[in-house]
């Protein structure tokens, strides 16, 4: 048992400029207590400018650190290959005029995308129908029935999406957060395979 390590990357980490990555920020490790600390403290990368973003760490490289410095440990992995170093960059804060820019810019382009549907669907000519189906009168602005129709579509967007502000409403995620799951899943995968090299193996032509 204190011969053998076992071993999960970890899927995306978090790291800074000149930062020294170690094994035990990269991966989850189970082994006797001597050896699981020795393995965490093994330095894997060193960030650099030149690392741009994104660093993929492949597993291969883990085990082969380990290796170097236990020769003879049988090293187990499980889960995921690679591992994820997203390096952050300083944050510069967002003046107010252009978050009022911005907020302005996503409120129009909303209302008019709602409006133009409306009008695609001819919503006002559905309420003026199911007006005169409940009163037996016509009329042109049925306030009555589009009051409550406006505020519903906000309450419906709200219960959508599952936020009041940056209150959650409830554990389940909303549709918009399963995308951008499947989205950012998609993406590691995309990163996993293009920006790491030993995936890829090419036949020099003389």
């Amino acid at each position: 048992m204190d011969k053998t390590v076992y071993l999960r990357m970890r899927q995306r980490v978090q790291v800074i400029q000149h930062q020294k990555v170690t094994i035990g920020e990269v991966a989850q490790i189970v082994a006797s207590d001597e050896l699981e600390e020795a393995i965490k403290g093994y330095i894997i990368h060193e960030v650099t400018p030149e690392d741009k973003h994104l660093i993929v760490i492949d597993v291969m490289r883990v085990i082969a650190t380990i290796q170097k410095k236990n020769p003879g440990l049988d090293v187990q992995t499980i889960g995921p290959a690679q591992s994820i170093l997203e390096i952050q960059m300083q944050q510069k804060k967002l003046a107010p005029v252009y978050f009022v820019l911005v907020w302005l810019l996503l409120f129009t382009g909303s209302a008019l995308a709602i409006m133009n549907f409306h009008e695609d669907v001819s919503m006002q000519l559905v309420h003026q129908k199911i007006y005169f189906m409940i009163t037996g009168h016509y009329k042109e602005q049925p306030l009555l029935l589009q009051i409550p129709y406006s505020f519903g579509l906000g309450l419906g967007m709200i219960l959508f999406f599952n936020h009041l502000f940056r209150k959650r409403l409830n554990e389940e995620p909303s549709p918009l957060e399963v995308e951008m799951f499947n989205y950012q899943q998609d993406l590691d995968q995309y990163v996993i395979v293009h920006e790491n090299k030993e995936t890829e193996k090419k036949i020099n032509g003389n």
